[in-house]
């Protein structure tokens, strides 16, 4: 997986012209993939790897970038597989509970998943036979959001707009601040920082005119 481009992401948000967008839309899908991952599995060696590989500049999405590049070229692969369980699973529960439902509710399994469905129907996206969480897991959503940014989900006008503002906005920043703050992250510090800062600067990005922000 290509690791992001800090200055087109930052360039979506400050505001571009339309000739720009696509440049930075490919970068904006590989952020929110490389979110996706992450949440979904522990990272192992290699990509590990190549997250200590990662370099920002000083604006607040490249100093989060390298706080993960430092995180990563840290990390010991059975460290991280032992926080993500601790962190999403747990026995029984893990610390955090990475759903939309549970931030939006306070329990699993209600209107926000029942709503989430209706708009992938919409969209035409099927669940992967293979997936066993609730489709309003943190990674589900940011993995949609990177097709859609990434135009890799065919939908119309306004789709990626209305899916973030629907199913992302209202929630998935606290869940990300959350991270930052769980006891068991350690290498997910860093991690939940990304998230936090990406998302407010997607935040700020939809809120610009329709001929900016699909």
């Amino acid at each position: 997986m290509d690791l992001p481009g800090l200055d087109d992401v930052a360039d979506f948000a400050a505001g571009n012209s339309i000739a720009e967008v696509d440049k930075v839309d490919a970068a904006r899908s590989r952020e929110y993939a490389l979110l996706a991952v992450l949440l979904a599995r522990a990272p192992d060696v290699q990509m590990l790897e190549r997250l200590s590989e990662l370099t920002g500049d000083g604006s607040p999405l490249g100093t989060a970038h390298a706080a993960l590049a430092d995180a990563a070229s840290r990390a010991r692969p059975e460290d991280v597989e032992r926080e993500h369980f601790d962190l999403f699973i747990g026995i029984g529960r893990g610390e955090l509970l990475p759903y939309a439902s549970y931030y939006l509710t306070g329990f699993l399994h209600e209107r926000p998943l029942a709503r989430l469905r209706a708009s992938l129907v919409r969209l035409g996206v099927e669940r992967a036979p293979d997936r066993t969480e609730p489709e309003d897991h943190a990674a589900i959503v940011c993995e949609i959001m990177a097709g859609l940014a990434g135009r890799e989900l065919p939908a119309p006008a306004g789709a990626e707009r209305e899916f973030f503002e629907q199913h992302l906005s209202p929630w998935i920043g606290r869940f990300f601040a959350d991270l930052e703050r769980a006891r068991a992250a350690a290498f997910y510090r860093a991690v939940g920082t990304l998230g936090r800062v990406f998302i407010a600067i997607e935040t700020d990005a939809f809120a610009l005119p329709d001929r900016i922000a699909s």
